[in-house]
């Protein structure tokens, strides 16, 4: 009898996958609280045997607030607890998470996860590097991550914030040198070989983190070859002034049709500039201006005097008139 009460049990248990004898649903496995750049993110794997369609629900708590829900019947795997609008993590707290299965109006008890310390745990991803090559130096610029909470510098204090960098000829990695503990997100690459490849990787550490950062992308840059003036920007030069010097020898050259174009002159049609020819102003121009004939005039007063020349006055007497030929 018991032999056969133990096989019911085994069957029953097989059939119902990730519920328990007693009928409670199984709890989610491999639960941990992990941090990346500040943000605060559950994980977990589903019940051993799980059936379809199942969905969890999440929460987090600090050392001083209680569990608040921020993940609710989601079937994924993870719960981002710092990406929710009204979350209030602080990057100095400590943390703890949990979750549970649901599957219809059932669901598992909670599986809690350890807990973290958010600045202490965090891991600080890879920062964002930039090359200047002049001449046989290259300057490294590095833009710090991203954070979810804060900044970098403002979580930890600039003074606690160290870049390393490493550098090594494109193709020797083998041949790798390290800059450690440096201070300043600039640094340059001096007495390096010109016309040469260079290679750059960087990572951050802070001193109240135990956990080392991610390192970037390596980036390559080359060095250049003649002290001064860049290559680029000599040609640029000479061809600015070659345009210049050719534009005032044009300008000699042809400086009376450029300001016959500029400044033209009115003239006259040729057939304003020809006397004309006809017989009336050829007769006009050889033509002397006529004689012009008169007559002297006397005046002879009744008591016989003669004036010559002068006015006509009334005088009260008579007078006769004598004209006389020419």
């Amino acid at each position: 009898m018991s032999a056969r009460v133990c096989v019911f049990i085994l069957t029953l248990s097989t059939l119902h996958g990730p519920r328990a004898v007693s009928g409670v649903l199984s709890g989610p496995t491999n639960v941990s609280l992990t941090s990346f750049n500040m943000n605060l993110v559950l994980r977990w794997d589903p019940p051993e045997g799980a059936a379809g369609g199942l969905v969890y629900t999440s929460e987090y708590k600090s050392r001083f607030t209680p569990y608040k829900t921020s993940c609710t019947n989601s079937s994924q795997l993870q719960c981002d607890f710092s990406s929710q609008p009204d979350s209030s993590i602080s990057v100095y707290g400590k943390f703890t998470g949990r979750v549970r299965a649901q599957l219809g109006a059932e669901s598992s008890d909670w599986v809690e996860s350890e807990e973290i310390f958010l600045d202490r745990d965090t891991v600080i991803g890879p920062p964002n590097v930039s090359l200047i090559s002049t001449e046989d130096t290259i300057e490294v610029i590095i833009t710090d991550p991203v954070f979810a909470r804060s900044t970098l510098k403002e979580a930890y204090g600039a003074s606690n914030v160290i870049y390393n960098i490493t550098h090594w000829k494109e193709g020797h990695e083998k041949e790798a040198v390290s800059r450690t503990n440096l201070l300043q997100s600039r640094f340059v690459l001096d007495k390096l070989e010109r016309w040469t490849s260079y290679c750059v990787q960087v990572h951050i550490n802070a001193l109240m983190n135990p956990k080392p950062g991610e390192p970037s992308t390596p980036v390559c840059e080359r060095t250049t070859s003649k002290p001064g003036v860049p290559w680029v920007a000599a040609v640029v030069t000479f061809l600015v002034i070659a345009v210049a010097a050719a534009a005032v020898v044009l300008a000699v050259v042809y400086r009376k049709r450029i300001s016959n174009f500029l400044c033209p002159k009115d003239l006259l049609p040729q057939r304003f500039k020809e006397a004309p020819k006809s017989s009336m102003y050829m007769a006009m121009r050889d033509s002397h201006p006529p004689e012009e004939h008169y007559d002297p005039v006397s005046i002879v007063a009744d008591d016989g005097s003669v004036e010559e020349g002068s006015p006509l006055q009334d005088t009260g007497t008579s007078c006769s008139l004598i004209v006389g030929e020419s």
